[in-house]
């Protein structure tokens, strides 16, 4: 396993981490992601470890809060070999403490994660969605003491405007406090509109990128074909609408080109997929998730080998979309992934 600097933090991550939205299985959306146990749990873990996937990513409101102590307990007596990142903001309840970034709903959802994942501190804290109500200056020093205490080592946001990490970036500098290193994002081959904006502001100030949903909410798996309807057994049927929209031409078209690269390299489309996204600048690591030991160890088959120019040129070009102004005039530059280099 390749790894790679996150942001202008000193930590290295894994090219690839694996997600724990598939743990535990609750809910609407969670239950039809994965109800992964703890004894199934533990044996994705040594599978990812033993390929040199070290990074863990959950969140509050997986399952409920399932996700975290699933994953808390499948990694009994190995805390120390293993980073865990995990996200909070988003409404976990209905109490007015029970959303946002506010310095008493932070601390206290920090406590509770610890809890739940069973351990002293977080490695990665992420802000799961952007909050208007809570003044920047509370939040920088809410996690500065967070950072202080020791609970929490580096931190970031997730699914945040550029505008509003730029802020956070601006009055840590300003104030000596510690600064977001990393983003998480979507991004995939049928949503690349990270590219437009966040990406050259990550490249610019140094944010790392972890990317969440690679194979476009599950569309990248080979499993959906031009002319055929959605396998009767795909989780789209129940989770479509609650992930990013997708232009259906552009996914067949994508398709197509993911089939082809994988015919010419032996390798299945959702490798091919995420293969590409490691090749993409400022990307520090991309999240996999699995529901059993097959669909993981297919997508640990992503690294070790890379796609060559002209086989990503094609998968470039057969994505590619007009980006939303003002970012198209850098979009349309000529060696426009050159402006931003990778973080490697």
């Amino acid at each position: 396993m390749h790894y790679r600097q996150l942001g202008h933090s000193g930590l290295r991550v894994p090219a690839l981490s694996f997600g724990a939205g598939t743990f535990g299985g609750t809910g609407p959306l969670f239950s039809n992601w994965g109800r992964t146990d703890v004894a199934e749990a533990r044996r994705l873990v040594e599978i990812c470890l033993e390929a040199g996937v070290t990074l863990f990513d959950s969140a509050d409101v997986y399952s409920d809060g399932r996700s975290e102590e699933v994953l808390g307990a499948a990694l009994e007596g190995l805390r120390d070999q293993v980073l865990i990142s995990t996200k909070t903001a988003l409404p976990t309840g209905d109490g007015p403490q029970d959303w946002g970034t506010s310095r008493s709903r932070l601390t206290g959802a920090v406590e509770a994660a610890l809890r739940r994942l069973a351990t002293d501190r977080i490695d990665i804290l992420q802000l799961h969605a952007f909050d208007s109500f809570t003044p920047v200056d509370e939040i920088l020093h809410t996690i500065d003491v967070l950072i202080r205490s020791g609970k929490v080592r580096h931190w970031g946001v997730s699914n945040y405007p550029g505008w509003a990490l730029m802020q956070l970036l601006e009055r840590a500098d300003r104030h000596g406090l510690p600064k977001p290193t990393v983003q998480q994002v979507y991004y995939s081959l049928v949503g690349r509109d990270f590219e437009w904006d966040l990406m050259p502001l990550g490249s610019r100030e140094g944010v790392g990128a972890m990317i969440w949903s690679p194979l476009g909410w599950g569309r990248l798996t080979g499993k959906i074909r031009r002319g055929q309807p959605v396998p009767e057994g795909s989780r789209l049927h129940e989770t479509a609408g609650f992930g990013p929209p997708v232009d259906e031409a552009l996914l067949f078209d994508v398709v197509d080109a993911l089939a082809a690269v994988a015919a010419e390299t032996g390798k299945t489309v959702p490798q091919i997929a995420l293969n590409w996204l490691l090749r993409q600048p400022t990307v520090s690591s991309v999240i996999i998730g699995a529901r059993n030991e097959d669909q993981l160890r297919q997508n640990l088959g992503a690294v070790g080998w890379e796609l060559n120019e002209d086989q990503a040129h094609r998968l470039t070009a057969a994505s590619m979309t007009d980006a939303a102004y003002p970012a198209f005039p850098y979009r349309r530059q000529e060696g426009f992934a050159r402006l931003f280099p990778p973080m490697v």
